[in-house]
């Protein structure tokens, strides 16, 4: 499998066309609206192709192949979903899991270890005391 890449100038040119949010050498982050208004102009029966094209976008830049499997994900999104599915959610989150709230019993097993942890730190420093003492 072969990974097209966005030439400088590619990158360019997608990136000031108004519905494109973010574009890397790898990727494009189009609008929401953009995204909505394509599953509209879809519905109504236009092919893919044709709605990227009348929204200025180069499509040998792009690919046919990348077009259609970006229509697929939005339809898929938005039969799943609807609009809501369409949205690009990646700037609502972090990236880091949700941490789960601790039960009493996982947070008594926790504070047991680091005492366990503690004792035996104690325990370390204490030979090492004596072993440089010479009572070792």
């Amino acid at each position: 499998m072969t990974k097209n890449y966005f030439t400088e100038k590619e990158m360019h040119d997608l990136f000031v066309n108004p519905n494109v949010k973010t574009v890397s050498d790898k990727a494009i982050t189009y609008t929401d609206e953009f995204r909505r208004l394509f599953i509209s102009e879809s519905e109504k029966g236009k092919l893919p192709r044709l709605i990227f094209e009348e929204n200025g976008f180069n499509i040998e830049a792009i690919g046919s192949d990348r077009i259609k499997k970006t229509a697929n994900r939005w339809r898929t999104a938005y039969k799943k979903s609807g609009v809501l599915g369409l949205s690009d959610s990646r700037s609502n989150t972090t990236g880091r899991p949700l941490q789960r709230e601790l039960t009493l019993q996982d947070k008594n097993r926790r504070l047991e270890a680091q005492v366990q942890l503690l004792k035996a730190e104690n325990e370390l420093l204490k030979k090492l005391e004596m072993i440089e003492r010479g009572l070792g």
